[in-house]
């Protein structure tokens, strides 16, 4: 069984920058595509980013565009989210999601990833 553990969330000052980092284990192989989700209270989570196997491939929701950058080290079973020019209307539960092997679209919707991390915080003061 897969299993995803975010980190690197916390407090930051607008403008400022962070980098989450999602680690994989216990089955590797069955990780695919990479992403990032995010969701606000009272929310729906919503796409942020998504990776392919290969690094070229990438997708980014239209509010993170040229902000966010998502890569990822295959060697390492890494994933990571850069986030430059924060916003507070950045700040949510970040959550690192994978696809299972055989699924290698950059999906958008949570329904079409299969292992999930528990989620880090970032919170973006104005």
């Amino acid at each position: 069984q897969v299993q995803l553990v975010e980190s690197g969330g916390g407090l930051v000052q607008t403008g400022a920058s962070l980098r989450l980092s999602c680690a994989a284990s216990g089955g590797t192989l069955g990780v695919f595509t990479r992403a990032w989700f995010r969701q606000a209270p009272g929310k729906e989570r919503e796409f942020v980013a998504a990776v392919g196997w290969s690094t070229d491939r990438t997708k980014y929701a239209d509010s993170v565009k040229g902000r966010f950058t998502i890569s990822r080290d295959n060697a390492k079973n890494m994933a990571y989210l850069e986030m430059n020019s924060l916003k507070p209307e950045d700040t949510a539960v970040y959550y690192c999601a994978s696809t299972r092997w055989g699924r290698s679209a950059l999906y958008m919707t949570p329904i079409d990833y299969d292992y999930w991390g528990q989620g880090t915080q970032v919170t973006v003061s104005s």
